[in-house]
């Protein structure tokens, strides 16, 4: 760790602030506002619609401007849409409220490559450990966005209007964050292959796996957690609970980040991403075996336990997947798919668990582990060296 991946770190920290908050509040915001129940989770979804929207025009501009720039002007769009979201759950502007966290996801998409900025940041004998660290930042987020949502519900008439004003602030801070952190430039070498073809770079055995597990691991997740609010306050639990849950979660999505790094190291990518399958199967079984708080608190933080083993073990993987020239496309590429599988899951949550319950939303969660699981056998295959045959 040096004093850029430390910056780096907090502002990873801010970003997930910003991050679990939207999910902590947004379904509940939308399911007052809505003017049909099934579309609560909307916000939700167009939050991650717009960071998908967002990939191309974001890997242009870092490639333009650099990581930095980027990054500023993403927090400064961050500051105006918390804003908007605020203004339109004061005026109870349902439509509005969804345009604010379109627009905030251009925020995200840059957030996002946090995790590969942190490679760029360290030696490359320790990109792994760098990565991990990085992602470990969110644990502030886990602490501090669920609080917030809790202590600023009644700052207004509109419950959770304060929060998004809060959110403002936090854009701040992270401004100020990020303008402290020296990214490397990227020189382009004049005798440097210009790169491969996108759809070349697409069609690597490894390039799918990785980009598959991360979208995958990244959809379950938030199926699952964006649908915790509406369905502990089925139960009449009260939001403080469900504060406490999403905390726990978040706290599990990246409080391994201290020593998943290590892990991959000891005993390999491979088995980390097995290691996190098997946790994601652990959370749905709980889920399914009752509606107690035990059961949500359980459930949820082995869910962010199981996504930290596959998001951070695809993240590292994916590294060996391109090269230096082709950074930008192709993590815009892996993010875009992220993106898509979390917006098709942020809206299948709200439709499942207003319309068939928490416990078809959980079996539904299986079909994608099972394809995790298979995609990982396939890669084990594709990536068994060959032995020489006997003369």
């Amino acid at each position: 760790m040096n004093k850029n991946l430390w910056f780096l770190t907090l502002a990873q920290g801010l970003y997930l602030t910003n991050n679990v908050t939207f999910i902590a509040i947004n379904g509940l915001v939308g399911f007052a506002l809505a003017p049909e129940p099934w579309l609560a989770t909307l916000p939700v979804m167009a939050y991650v619609v717009g960071s998908a929207m967002a990939t191309t025009l974001v890997a242009r501009v870092q490639q333009r401007l650099g990581r930095k720039r980027s990054f500023q002007i993403a927090l400064l769009v961050a500051l105006f849409s918390s804003l908007l979201c605020a203004f339109a759950t004061l005026e109870k502007q349902f439509w509005l409220l969804n345009l604010g966290t379109i627009i905030a996801g251009f925020y995200n998409a840059n957030a996002q490559l946090y995790r590969f900025a942190a490679a760029e940041l360290a030696d490359k004998t320790a990109k792994e450990k760098a990565i991990s660290w990085v992602l470990a930042g969110g644990i502030l987020g886990a602490v501090l966005g669920p609080n917030m949502a809790s202590w600023t519900r009644d700052w207004f008439m509109q419950p959770f209007a304060g929060a998004y004003i809060t959110l403002a602030g936090v854009a701040v801070i992270a401004f100020a964050v990020i303008s402290q952190i020296h990214f490397p430039e990227k020189r382009v070498d004049p005798n440097q292959e210009p790169g491969r073809p996108l759809s070349e770079i697409m069609r690597q055995p490894l390039f799918i796996v990785c980009t598959l597990t991360a979208a995958l691991a990244y959809g379950v997740m938030n199926l699952l957690m964006a649908a915790t609010p509406l369905a502990m306050e089925a139960c009449q639990f009260s939001f403080d609970k469900t504060a406490w849950v999403l905390e726990w979660h978040v706290i599990g999505m990246f409080a391994p980040g201290f020593f998943t790094g290590a892990l991959i190291k000891r005993i390999g990518v491979m088995w980390v991403l097995r290691m996190g399958v098997v946790l994601n199967i652990a959370c749905v079984m709980i889920a399914l075996s009752g509606i107690t708080f035990f059961h949500f608190l359980t459930a949820l933080f082995l869910l962010g336990v199981g996504w930290n083993f596959l998001f951070t073990s695809s993240t590292t993987l994916a590294l060996e997947a391109y090269r230096p020239s082709e950074r930008d496309k192709a993590q815009g590429a892996i993010n875009f798919f992220v993106f898509l599988a979390t917006a098709l899951s942020a809206l299948s949550s709200g439709v499942l668990i207003t319309t068939q319950g928490w416990t078809l939303l959980n079996l539904g969660s299986i079909v994608p582990l099972t394809i995790i699981a298979l995609a990982l056998i396939w890669l084990g295959v594709q990536r068994k060296p060959v032995r020489a045959q006997p003369l």
